[in-house]
């Protein structure tokens, strides 16, 4: 569809607004025109696009200080930006905000080994911080699956996790300190190298905010020194339900494995005709289940995992016998999502976290809703912590088909909240899951939850029209009807 040309008041704004940018981040920092906005006008969750007014690139906390303190005078809207790869439509453009790209702070400023600690810019991908330190025999846990290309300021925003985060933790769990800037310009630090602070815990309210509440331009994270010994396990299953019951029995035996994901049927098969990993391909569900520690440690859980396995009718078990086979067993699930684009031109993927004893369940009444909407799905997920991932086939080109994806989704998400979980693991509420807010929380929760969001954003400039499905004046909590406009979601006004 033919984007809307924009009104004469809208480019006279955008002139003004762009002047008073330029003032601040001269040369290429501001993007005007329509071709270069293009890269900008979506994230990871590809099916909405929408242009920005106007894209500014800082290079400086100073920058990004006055960048926002302009914004705040003038009432302009600001949607801060990673690298995109958000798949909740966190970062979605508004027609009448700015982006605020923060691709320029990309800069490994301290790596104290002392401390154990990494100071890094939010630029810098969540991969390229332990590029930096593994040659001294450490890491950053988090792993996405994205972590090639996501940012430690994304990560921070959705607070994600990855396929080690059962053992290590989530974003969270991982980051010490934090330097932010407020929408009013201020700049403030919370956190440090230090293991804790006093007071309230500002650092987890900030991570996973998905920039509602300031800007972050410094991390400081922890970083971990390497296993002595890492061996993953391949084993395949009959069936889902008997993959899901082995998850439950390693966890039950008191086994925290260093990672222990699970994918169904579709996903292996087009994982293995991705990557060529060594799945197999006559099973119904693949557990890959990796062990770290002292070498002896880890061969004596291989044991108790080969034995549980066994008792829950396992039909191939593979062990890695080396750092690169290891490291190919977990390249196949980290390619997943882009494997299943073989499988179908489009796919949906979805974030839902339900409790692990409820898996072999919510697997069987998701084949139902499968069938009910004639769509196929593909799962692949961080079995040890109940953190699904969905991918809902379709195809854009059938009149459609999107909506029909995305009713699929959310039934899923209602099923997880049904069954005692959550609607998002680690990719967030974006726009995508906003509308089902209140399939978890009452209307006094959400207006509680958005007490803290003016608290930070008393004006409602940073990400509007994400997370909250009614959005409150921050003065009294009373209504406020904002633009309608031609997007799925109406508050997110086009010209």
């Amino acid at each position: 569809m033919k984007m809307p040309e924009p009104n004469r008041d809208v480019i006279a704004r955008r002139a003004v607004i762009a002047a008073g940018l330029q003032d601040i981040v001269p040369g290429e920092g501001v993007i005007v025109d329509e071709d270069e906005l293009r890269p900008y006008e979506s994230d990871g969750l590809t099916a909405y696009r929408q242009l920005p007014l106007i894209v500014v690139l800082p290079e400086t906390t100073e920058q990004v200080s006055r960048v926002l303190r302009y914004c705040h005078d003038n009432d302009v809207k600001v949607v801060p930006r990673g690298a995109g790869t958000s798949l909740s439509g966190g970062a979605l453009p508004l027609a009448d905000g700015i982006i605020l790209g923060l691709g320029k702070f990309k800069k490994i400023i301290e790596i104290d080994y002392d401390n154990r600690c990494a100071v890094v810019q939010p630029g810098v991908t969540n991969l390229g911080i332990t590029d930096a330190v593994r040659d001294n025999g450490f890491y950053y846990a988090p792993d996405p699956s994205s972590q090639i290309a996501c940012t430690i300021g994304g990560n921070i925003a959705e607070n994600s996790g990855g396929v080690h985060s059962l053992k290590y933790g989530l974003t969270t769990n991982n980051v010490l300190g934090l330097e932010l800037v407020m929408m009013d310009g201020e700049v403030v630090r919370i956190g440090g190298k230090h293991l804790d602070s006093d007071g309230y815990d500002l650092l987890g309210l900030m991570t996973g905010s998905e920039g509602l509440l300031g800007v972050v331009t410094e991390v400081t994270v922890r970083i971990l020194r390497a296993p002595e010994t890492a061996r993953a396990l391949l084993i395949g299953f009959p069936s889902n339900e008997a993959a899901g019951a082995c998850v439950a029995g390693v966890i039950g035996a008191g086994i925290i494995p260093g990672g222990m994901e699970m994918m169904d049927r579709p996903a292996i098969q087009a994982a293995e005709a991705f990557v060529q990993a060594g799945y197999p391909l006559d099973v119904e569900a693949l557990l890959i289940v990796e062990l770290d520690g002292p070498e002896t440690e880890v061969d004596y859980l291989i044991g108790e995992v080969e034995r549980i396995a066994g008792e829950n009718d396992a039909e191939s078990i593979r062990i890695s016998e080396s750092e690169d086979e290891r490291e190919s067993f977990w390249a196949g699930r980290k390619a997943a999502f882009p494997a299943i684009g073989r499988l179908s031109p489009d796919y949906y993927c979805m974030d839902g976290t339900i409790p692990r004893g409820r898996l072999p369940e919510v697997l069987s009444r998701m084949a139902a809703l499968s069938s009910q909407y004639g769509l196929r799905v593909a799962n692949v997920f961080h079995a040890g912590d109940g953190n699904l991932h969905p991918l809902i086939l379709y195809d854009a080109n059938i009149p459609g088909e999107l909506e029909n994806a995305e009713a699929f989704g959310a039934d899923i998400l209602r099923l997880c909240v049904e069954v005692g979980g959550v609607l998002t693991g680690e990719h967030g509420v974006g726009v995508e899951k906003r509308d089902l807010m209140g399939t978890m929380f009452t209307e006094d929760d959400l207006k509680q939850q958005q007490r803290v969001k003016c608290a930070f954003d008393p004006t409602s400039l940073l990400n509007p029209g994400k997370v909250f499905p009614t959005l409150h004046r921050c003065a009294e909590l009373g209504r406020v009807h904002i633009h309608a406009g031609q997007t799925r979601f109406p508050d997110l006004p086009r010209f």
